[in-house]
């Protein structure tokens, strides 16, 4: 008599993906960090913005942005794998369509945006494990300090980051905001005052307050002006975690919260609490994670607020808990009318 096989244990396995599976695995994990980076390359050295006129042989563009001919040649055919850049078969290099955002001076430009998750930011996530067991910023442990505290202590970093957020465009779910009747707005952490001039933009009669740090504030003249509304403004370089400028109908946080952790955040809505009258009102705007399954930006995002800055992209649940903790009552919610990059949701409150 035979034995009896070995009775195998079930697999904890699956079984192997279907090809295609693997080839879109391994085409996502090719961005770890061989797209993002090479993105940055390109666009740091000025590549975008040297072929704004027109496409350039490769060896002239090198020589315009100060790179080596057969390195850049690469390069470029990476990205024109991706759509960003065009070649011809002499070797031409020219914009995709795509391309054209990375260019310093084209509308919503991604620019400085790339630049910053190219740097300081990228040698963060290096340290990537340090936020999974800890529950802190990377960068913290990279750079030896905070976030906002590097950006203080370094200009040319501070330069890039206030770049990307003075290339940005205003949230359009802040249209759907009730601030028809304000005659003072208040943009608390408005960085170069994009958000605040839109808003002016649509209330002719209204004045505004900017306020952020110092350095924050720096390029803000120059971006409310080109918007026509400087005369219209005053901006405060100060922190918001001391006071907050009083006098407002409408305080808007706009993309603010999700920097911080909830003890911070709600250290500044007390501030911002303390500022207002009983009858102001509040609008914050975040790029709030639905409480479903599936892809959505914010949870991604979510991660670089973690390594980065130690703060959190939220629900719209969470955020309405913080706001009744830091005594405000939400009077209307928000939430993107379709699917975009940034998918923002947009909260109103008045204090309880």
């Amino acid at each position: 008599m035979s034995a009896s096989p070995a009775v195998q244990p079930p697999s904890v396995l699956p079984d192997i993906p279907p090809e295609e599976t693997q080839r879109v695995m391994r085409t996502l994990l090719m961005g770890m960090p061989w797209v993002g980076q090479a993105v940055y390359a390109v666009a740091k050295v000025g590549v975008p913005d040297a072929l704004a006129g027109g496409p350039l042989p490769v060896a002239e563009l090198a020589d315009r942005v100060g790179a080596d001919a057969d390195a850049l040649f690469r390069f470029c055919r990476a990205l024109e794998s991706l759509g960003l850049l065009e070649i011809t078969a002499g070797k031409e290099i020219g914009l995709a369509p795509g391309g054209h955002l990375l260019r310093s001076d084209a509308p919503g430009a991604l620019r400085h945006f790339v630049i910053v998750n190219g740097e300081e930011s990228f040698r963060a996530w290096a340290e990537v494990l340090h936020s999974l067991r800890t529950g802190r910023p990377a960068f913290e442990k990279v750079y030896g300090t905070g976030h906002f505290a590097y950006m203080a202590e370094h200009p040319e970093a501070a330069e890039s980051f206030n770049a990307m957020a003075g290339s940005g465009t205003a949230p359009a779910v802040l249209e759907r905001c009730d601030v028809a009747d304000a005659s003072v707005v208040a943009d608390i952490g408005g960085a170069t005052g994009v958000v605040l001039a839109s808003v002016l933009a649509r209330l002719p009669e209204a004045r505004g307050i900017l306020q952020d740090l110092p350095q924050a504030v720096a390029d803000a003249p120059a971006v409310l002006r080109k918007e026509g509304v400087e005369e219209r403004c005053e901006i405060v370089g100060a922190s918001f975690f001391d006071q907050v400028a009083t006098g407002a109908d409408v305080y808007i946080l706009c993309r603010v919260l999700h920097d911080w952790n909830d003890e911070d955040a709600l250290r500044i809505l007390s501030r911002v609490r303390e500022a207002m009258r009983p009858d102001s009102r509040l609008v914050v705007v975040d790029n709030m994670i639905p409480a479903t399954a599936g892809f959505h930006p914010g949870k991604l995002a979510d991660l670089q607020m973690l390594v980065i800055l130690g703060g959190k992209e939220r629900t719209l649940g969470e955020c309405k808990e913080l706001l009744e903790r830091a005594g405000f009552r939400t009077v209307a919610e928000h939430l993107p009318e379709g699917p975009g990059p940034r998918g923002e949701s947009a909260v109103e409150a008045v204090p309880a």
